[in-house]
């Protein structure tokens, strides 16, 4: 189950669905949030504030690791940040490519068009992704910004990651908290008791 008025977790995401609310982005920009967001599984708030040469080289070529800055990133409840690496895989360097910014000459990778010289905010990147959504017709569902991040490490657990695995690629300090990000798929768990009580 999804979010019903902002409470309880986001919505998972299959790939289908991913791909539906990524034909409705509008913008080179919003799609390279997006697709930062999908195959990375950080946070909107880290992915708005990241710098062109947290990503890019000076050709605008991806480099080999995306870089989230301690600074920009979540505390961990001891309030403690880290810098998470993540490297750019096939899928995702694809993606980096494609949707590269057509000028690597700025500092931020999405400035703001509001406040001049500062990135966009966690909020303006949601708005995006709300929009989108309501135009792939998922609305009624319980989806934000979450979504992609819980609908990452899920995808990550149900391919046979070790959750240890999982915790060096998503920087969580707490087991205990990773796990409530690892979604319950009620058909599989029904599948694998089948195949346990056969």
């Amino acid at each position: 189950m999804g979010k019903n008025c902002r409470n309880g977790q986001a919505e998972m995401l299959d790939d289908r669905e991913l791909d539906r609310i990524f034909r409705h982005l509008i913008s080179r920009e919003h799609k390279l949030f997006f697709t930062i967001a999908r195959y990375t599984g950080e946070r909107f708030g880290a992915i708005a504030q990241l710098r062109v040469s947290d990503v890019y080289d000076d050709h605008c070529k991806p480099l080999q690791e995306i870089t989230f800055p301690a600074s920009i990133r979540k505390a961990s409840p001891d309030g403690s940040r880290s810098t998470r690496q993540m490297i750019c895989y096939e899928r995702l360097a694809d993606g980096l490519a494609a949707h590269r910014p057509k000028s690597c000459d700025r500092l931020w990778l999405f400035p703001s068009s509001i406040k001049t010289g500062q990135p966009i905010t966690w909020s303006a990147a949601d708005k995006w992704l709300r929009a989108a959504v309501e135009r792939a017709g998922l609305e009624h569902r319980g989806i934000s910004g979450h979504s992609l991040r819980r609908s990452f490490i899920t995808k990550l657990y149900e391919s046979g990651m070790d959750i240890h695995a999982i915790q060096q690629i998503t920087g969580h300090k707490s087991l205990s908290v990773l796990q409530k990000y690892i979604g319950k798929n009620p058909a599989k768990l029904k599948e694998a008791l089948g195949a346990i009580f056969a």
